[in-house]
């Protein structure tokens, strides 16, 4: 069965187009049928009415009443109406020079009638006393209706390939408004729920696309819902978590006791996790819902210098490595946002990389990131699982499984596409994620690219 909507349509119309040919031809034929036979009838009857005063003529004039003449052949021809001249008892009188007595009917009074093979017409005069019958030959009407028939039916046949590619490009040019129709959808990602617009779409679109925006608005209500529930919760819990931890804090210092001194670093660490996965739920609100992009550009090296040395603090030297480019690297993207990135990228390359090996963070002047630490081998299907929230790939060491998800989510909304490798570029082990950050180009590059 036809699964495309062109094939359907191509289909219904070119049988409907060959069945409305078919009908209009068979009504064709049955009326020119009905129009020829009246035609003929009526040159049937005036035949008679010529033949029978000559008959009679010939047959007053006669010495010999009673002898059956036949009329002598001026031409070599073929005679399509053939007739009988005979007398109340049946004796013929006259007759053509082709016909065949065996072929006329018994007399059966004036008018037409019809044998197998002829229609007949009968006609007297003399008070009866002298017959003639007239017969044409059915196969002379048939082959003219078979004309006909053929002259309507034989060019359907001839122009069905011609109007076949009609029917195709017909339909092709009619479902364009669809194509581009979903050629706009398609080029939307997954976080675009703004309205269809339904300028230059045919009326059966317009209900359809209404439906799309009505649900479109729906989602769109219901994500907003819940990232404004997630950022909101996670801003709410920052000032309890923070009062928590310094109570738990000021109780350590104050108690004596080893066993509560544990118990209160344990609830205290725990309490800092839940912290750290706040502010990554926040960072996640901030990356699906928030403005990305701003309408004036600012150069992120110093973003990558400033936040490198604010984790490095606490790390051996030259654990984190920074490569940057010689030229300010100019971009649209929200400095915070790009923060963001580094650090979920950096923080997931020292909490999962092998100690006291460095973490490379290469940015060149295209605006290619790439973060790579060394570590064990990572299988490919665990690496299509890494950017899921809350997965941590197998890892043991501790973290909320959102650093990778929230890169992921501002890939996709830069559209930028994120890869994970495993080995890391020209290593045979580690772990590598690259992705290409928006750049701007300053006017006067632009001018001399242009040039």
């Amino acid at each position: 069965m036809l699964r495309s909507l062109r094939g359907r349509l191509g289909l219904s119309l070119a049988v409907v187009l060959l069945l409305l040919w078919g009908a209009a031809t068979l009504v064709t034929t049955l009326q020119v049928r009905s129009e020829i036979n009246t035609v003929f009838d009526s040159a049937l009857q005036e035949t008679a009415q010529r033949i029978l005063p000559l008959a009679v003529a010939d047959i007053l004039s006669r010495d010999d009443t009673g002898v059956t003449r036949r009329l002598a052949t001026i031409r070599s021809h073929s005679e399509v109406l053939t007739y009988l001249v005979r007398d109340p008892h049946g004796r013929i009188l006259l007759h053509s020079h082709d016909a065949e007595p065996a072929l006329f009917p018994a007399w059966d009074g004036p008018g037409f009638s019809q044998t197998a093979t002829h229609r007949i017409y009968n006609e007297d005069t003399l008070q009866g006393t002298i017959r003639l019958t007239l017969a044409e030959p059915l196969t002379h009407r048939q082959t003219v209706i078979e004309g006909v028939r053929m002259s309507l039916g034989v060019p359907i046949l001839i122009l069905m390939p011609a109007v076949l590619l009609a029917v195709v490009l017909v339909v092709r040019v009619s479902l364009l408004p669809l194509q581009r129709f979903r050629h706009t959808l398609a080029l939307r990602d997954a976080q675009d729920m703004s309205q269809l617009s339904t300028e230059g779409l045919p009326s059966e679109l317009i209900p359809v696309t209404h439906t799309l925006n009505t649900l479109l608005g729906r989602l769109a209500a219901a994500f907003v819902a819940e990232r404004s529930f997630t950022a909101n919760a996670a801003h709410e819990l920052r000032t309890p978590l923070a009062g928590a931890i310094a109570q738990l804090q000021r109780l350590s210092i104050e108690s004596q006791e080893s066993a509560t001194q544990q118990r209160a670093h344990a609830i205290e660490a725990t309490l800092k996790r839940l912290t750290v996965l706040s502010e990554r739920l926040m960072q996640l609100a901030r990356a699906e819902g928030s403005q990305l992009r701003l309408n004036q550009s600012a150069d992120l090296l110093p973003v990558a210098r400033l936040l490198s040395a604010d984790l490095a603090r606490n790390l051996a030297p030259e654990r984190i490595q920074l490569q940057l480019p010689a030229q300010p690297l100019l971009s649209d993207l929200d400095p915070d946002v790009f923060a963001i990135v580094l650090r979920n990228l950096l923080e997931n390359a020292l909490r999962h990389g092998t100690p006291a090996t460095p973490v490379v963070v290469t940015l060149e002047g295209d605006g290619t990131l790439v973060v790579s630490n060394d570590c064990p081998l990572i299988d490919s299907s665990q690496l299509a699982q890494l950017t899921q929230r809350f997965e941590r790939g197998g890892a043991t060491a501790s973290g909320s499984g959102l650093g990778l998800a929230i890169v992921q989510a501002i890939c996709l909304r830069i559209g930028s596409p994120l890869e994970l490798r495993s080995p890391a570029s020209g290593k045979r082990s580690g772990f590598e994620v690259r992705l290409q950050l928006p750049v701007t180009v300053p006017p006067a590059e632009a001018g001399r690219t242009a040039s």
